[in-house]
């Protein structure tokens, strides 16, 4: 594997994780906020939500190649009328892996938007704000830690993601193959320890990174809202 060819890896890695957190994130919020309120039938919309988390990889893989396939009931319909396609592509495993990391991102928005508290939404309601205006006055600005935490996280997931993203979009060298998948190539190959170790660094020091300026953002928040 030459040095450009790693750099693709790399470069398809970081693009992978970014669509994924992008496409993830605002579903994740809708989720969080839903999942919060009382309703018949919410035990079983969270474990639909949470199941990819219990699940193999490979099984929330599959079930994508049957949905979003070219002969599955999306996929299909995405192909003819649009002519897009996402299994084998890089869309497709951006796909892939934000369906994974989609429970870890609830989780952390769920968190933080349970820890306001909750007389200040009554106090907004008793001054007849609406639903959307305490979302965008109340809300939202006092879970940004946890937004942000989720936004790292699941970048972090998704940028390590194996199972999922080989079974939808395989491992097309210059299009699918990320690092992880680089990885598992290189110990496919006879002599090539070296370059997976290489690799496997290369993809820690990139989740390292993330973490720390997610950490970054976080406190700034904080201290920002603790100025007077």
């Amino acid at each position: 594997m030459s040095p450009s060819s790693e750099w693709l890896a790399i470069q398809t890695s970081v693009g992978v994780a970014l669509r994924a957190v992008a496409f993830g994130l605002p579903i994740a919020v809708l989720l969080a906020l839903v999942l919060m309120r009382s309703f018949r039938g919410r035990a079983l919309v969270d474990a639909v939500v949470h199941a990819p988390l219990v699940l193999p990889p490979v099984v929330v893989g599959y079930a994508l190649l049957l949905m979003f396939g070219i002969q599955g009931p999306f996929g299909h319909w995405l192909d003819r009328w649009f002519g897009l396609r996402l299994v084998f592509t890089t869309n497709g495993a951006a796909l892939a892996a934000g369906i994974v990391a989609l429970p870890v991102m609830v989780r952390s928005v769920r968190l933080a938007l349970e820890a306001i508290d909750p007389q200040l939404d009554l106090a907004a309601r008793s001054l007849g704000a609406g639903v959307f205006d305490r979302l965008r006055s109340i809300h939202l600005p006092l879970a940004l830690p946890g937004i942000l935490s989720a936004a790292v996280l699941g970048f972090a997931m998704c940028l390590g993601e194996f199972g999922a993203v080989i079974t939808f979009a395989a491992n097309v060298p210059g299009e699918t193959q990320t690092l992880a998948l680089a990885i598992y190539g290189a110990l496919q190959t006879p002599g090539g320890e070296p370059l997976a170790l290489r690799l496997a660094g290369l993809s820690f020091a990139i989740s390292i990174v993330a973490l720390v300026i997610g950490e970054w953002l976080a406190r700034r928040v904080h201290h920002q809202r603790r100025r007077p």
